[in-house]
């Protein structure tokens, strides 16, 4: 009888983000239903972002060439856009400001999405450490955004922000001051206005880049369908509800009924109802917070992919792979093997082992008492899956005989109890080569399921996709033989919390086999 396997088990470490990780998934499972697993928008946060930024640049592209940047213009340059362009520049408008609060929606749920995760230390702290500075850009640009329309809900946006900055000693002479008559809200302050919110957006635009350098194939645009809603959803609120202008500003009046916007002003009525200290304090506090998360000591820290010399073609294959650019190739020391040798960075290794499932020589048919491969896992070699895998398939005896290879991040395989399952959790699908799918078909499995986190939800990025393109023989390694019966194996994607979606994985394939195995000769069966 085949006994359910794993090949590594991580342990659940209790800590208090184990319940925000479970909210997640459940929202996860929840939007798949609904929108399905591709077009999951909580899957597609960081892309999103880019998305609605580009949609701010364009939009205020043509803002910018309409807006007079004097103190006596501004506002009717501004307001003219809604009442005189109501179809043209008051749609860009609507537009401009819904995908600004939007952008910091998005943000502020992939922050916290990613701190839940635990995905802020080891190879993603550079990641992370390049996020933190976004925040301050984006709320600055946004805030700045409501100064330069100069309206009443402009002036209380400046003025407070000035009493904010007085409140700690950064200038030689209060900003408020700039505050006290119409005449002291000169031409040369207003374009510090306009320099704020025009001159941020591009180091806004270079942190992002920085911020996705060490990400390979990174995803800076959602899928077009998913593009398209959000497009469509933020005209249908610029048409259904358009923004508006105050009043013009007057600091000879203060005023007294505002519309607040809660999602980029949000911090001005809690500086009235606490103080500008206490926000100065909140602020360094969560920044610090932020910080200091990527080098607080990690627990059962994996070691980092090896590569062996003796073994290392210099092919490449796991340099194009790694999700994070953690490997280089260099000139290989054995020249009688190979002009190029892989080397990896201990920093941005993430031992996914998708490197491993890449490498030409990770394939079970050599006949070699001890799989040794040109990059492995010490922790997990490939050799004991080889290993493990022959263990099973020698104590099965009864048909139908499925092998399943699944992920540690993805749905739980070890869930399948049935007694004629062989099932093996591997860190990342990624892992797995083509060749230990055809080794197991060889070795008496009925058929073979693959299964892994769904596509925009795999743990390191690429696994998932990597695997889907090697089974489809779009990417190296392929199958060693493509003669084998497509009946015979499966493909099940499931998130942790999915477990029914790869039971009925398994009873399909399980009609597959029975189908297969009727109408084809043994003799013809791979």
């Amino acid at each position: 009888m085949c006994q359910v396997t794993q090949v590594i088990k991580v342990p659940l470490q209790l800590n208090s983000n184990n319940l925000g990780k479970l909210i997640f998934q459940w929202l996860d499972h929840i939007f798949n239903l609904v929108f399905g697993a591709k077009l999951n928008p909580l899957c597609h946060l960081g892309a999103l972002g880019f998305l609605l930024f580009w949609i701010i640049v364009i939009s205020g592209i043509y803002l910018y060439t309409m807006l007079d940047t004097s103190v006596a213009g501004a506002y009717q340059s501004i307001n003219d856009l809604s009442l005189k362009q109501r179809y043209l520049g008051g749609l860009l408008r609507s537009l401009h400001h819904y995908a600004a609060d939007s952008f910091i929606v998005v943000m502020v749920i992939h922050l916290i999405r990613e701190w839940v995760f635990g995905h802020y230390q080891g190879f993603r702290r550079f990641s992370w450490l390049t996020g933190v500075p976004l925040i301050l850009f984006s709320f600055a640009c946004g805030i700045g955004g409501f100064w330069i329309s100069w309206d009443q809900l402009g002036q209380f946006s400046a003025q407070a922000t000035a009493e904010w900055l007085d409140a700690i000693p950064l200038f030689a002479s209060p900003l408020t001051r700039n505050f006290l008559s119409i005449n002291t809200v000169s031409d040369r302050l207003f374009s510090l206005f306009v320099f704020i919110h025009l001159g941020l957006p591009l180091l806004l635009l270079f942190g992002l880049w920085f911020h996705i350098q060490r990400i390979s194939f990174a995803n800076i645009f959602p899928p077009r369908t998913l593009s398209a809603s959000i497009l469509a959803t933020l005209f249908a609120l610029a048409l259904l509800s358009p923004a508006q202008s105050h009043p013009p500003a007057d600091l000879a009046f203060i005023p007294t009924t505002l519309t607040i916007d809660w999602i980029l002003l949000f911090s001005h009525p809690l500086m009235y109802v606490t103080s500008p200290v206490f926000l100065w304090g909140l602020l360094v506090s969560i920044l610090a917070i932020l910080l200091l998360l990527p080098f607080l000591p990690r627990r059962n820290v994996p070691p980092i992919a090896k590569v062996d010399p003796s073994n290392c073609n210099g092919c490449r294959r796991c340099f194009n792979d790694c999700p994070y650019a953690a490997i280089t190739m260099l000139s290989h020391p054995h020249h009688r093997i190979a002009k190029q040798m892989a080397m990896v960075d201990p920093d941005l290794c993430a031992s996914c082992g998708i490197c491993v499932g890449a490498c030409p020589s990770s394939t079970p048919f050599r006949s070699v008492a001890e799989l040794v491969t040109g990059i492995d896992l010490p922790h997990s070699p490939i050799t004991h899956l080889r290993a493990q895998l022959q263990k099973s398939l020698a104590h099965t005896e009864k048909a139908p005989r499925i092998v399943v290879f699944g992920c540690d991040h993805g749905v739980r395989v070890d869930t399948l109890r049935d007694p004629d399952i062989c099932a093996f959790s591997l860190t990342c699908i990624g892992m797995l080569p083509p060749s230990f799918i055809e080794y197991a078909l060889r070795d008496g499995a009925s058929a073979v399921l693959i299964s892994g986190c769904q596509s925009t939800a795999c743990e390191f990025r690429l696994g998932q996709r990597w695997t889907e393109n090697r089974i489809l023989g779009t990417r190296e390694p392929a199958f060693r033989n493509s003669a084998f019966h497509v009946n015979k194996i499966q493909v099940s994607w499931a998130n942790v919390g999915e477990e029914e979606t790869l039971r009925a994985a398994i009873e399909e394939l399980k009609k597959n086999i029975g189908f297969f195995e009727k109408f084809i000769p043994p003799s013809e069966i791979t």
